[in-house]
């Protein structure tokens, strides 16, 4: 199969972090690198969520968010639960893990 070269240009401290990265996992960068595009194209996507950073988001999304957290807890019949009652939950769910 005929390999073609790729050229990449990134900061240093980026190919320095990446490469110490991919060696704690036994990769070389070129590997990693495969990997990712091998991966992509089985996918045909690219293989990890994108999503803006948290503090791009302003307070009207927050109060969306928790808009659409109250109608979803109404729908599943939870939204006037006390807080003993949601505590008493997790410790119940978190009894059955163990």
């Amino acid at each position: 199969m005929a390999s073609t070269v790729v050229q990449v240009r990134m900061e240093e401290s980026l190919r320095v972090e990446a490469t110490s990265i991919a060696e704690q996992l036994g990769l070389d960068l070129p590997t990693a690198i495969r990997v990712f595009l091998k991966k992509m194209v089985a996918e045909r996507a690219v293989p990890f969520s994108l999503s803006l950073p948290a503090q791009s988001r302003s307070a009207t999304d927050g109060l969306s968010a928790m808009r659409e957290l109250g109608r979803q807890a109404e729908r599943a019949g939870v939204a006037d639960m006390t807080l003993e009652e949601i505590n008493a939950e997790i410790a119940a769910a978190r009894a059955e893990r163990a």
